[in-house]
């Protein structure tokens, strides 16, 4: 897909721009995408995937998930997102999972140049998704998420968490890597969070990391 714009009341729920789940070889190319879900949305079995040049703004953000609703579950992997805006959105870059048990994945994913601008959590890994606390027994989710690199990631957040990593503590998020980051949240340094997560960064990262 090359060139294509959607567009979607920010208010309008479920309005997903583009969804990719079950397929190989995906291409998304020079497209504007604003909606009131999220403007690219990777389900299970994505792999392959690359994204380059996209303006999202309205939405939430591009997203790998939600994953992990079904306990037997096709893994994401092979996700390049590059040269990509965010402007006054929910999310920027997202993975997301259910807090219950599942074979899927999400691996060998990269974020890279990246302008964020006044997005609310810029960058997030939630592993703790579960509408109306329904059908998550344990609260742990079994998706393994690991070789996650987000590089050269720039710009401003809405809130004071600029990167969130709550990942499963059953699997923990490995192999996470951050390079060349900066976040400020009103001019100021933007903090990082992080549970169940363990990786490495390069060049300069703010905030600090907390891997």
């Amino acid at each position: 897909m090359q060139g294509v714009r959607v567009t979607a009341p920010g208010t309008s729920p479920n309005t997903d721009g583009i969804h990719v789940s079950l397929s190989t070889g995906v291409t998304i190319l020079s497209s504007k995408i604003g909606t009131g879900d999220d403007c690219v949305s990777i389900g299970p079995g994505a792999k392959n995937l690359w994204i380059e040049n996209v303006a999202c703004g309205p939405g939430h953000g591009i997203s790998i998930g939600s994953l992990g609703k079904e306990a037997q579950e096709d893994g994401v992997q092979n996700v390049t997102v590059k040269t990509a805006t965010f402007t006054g959105t929910q999310n920027g870059v997202r993975i997301k999972s259910w807090a219950r048990p599942s074979t899927g994945f999400a691996r060998n994913i990269l974020f890279q140049h990246i302008v964020m601008t006044n997005v609310q959590n810029p960058i997030i890994i939630d592993q703790n998704y579960c509408p109306n606390n329904n059908g998550c027994p344990n609260k742990e989710s079994g998706i393994k998420i690991s070789d996650v690199t987000y590089q050269d990631i720039h710009g401003t957040s809405a809130t004071k968490v600029a990167v969130k990593l709550d990942c499963s503590s059953t699997y923990p998020c490995k192999q996470i890597k951050l390079e060349n980051v900066k976040l400020t949240y009103r001019n100021q340094v933007a903090q990082a969070s992080c549970a169940n997560a363990k990786g490495t960064t390069a060049g300069s990262v703010q905030p600090s990391s907390c891997l």
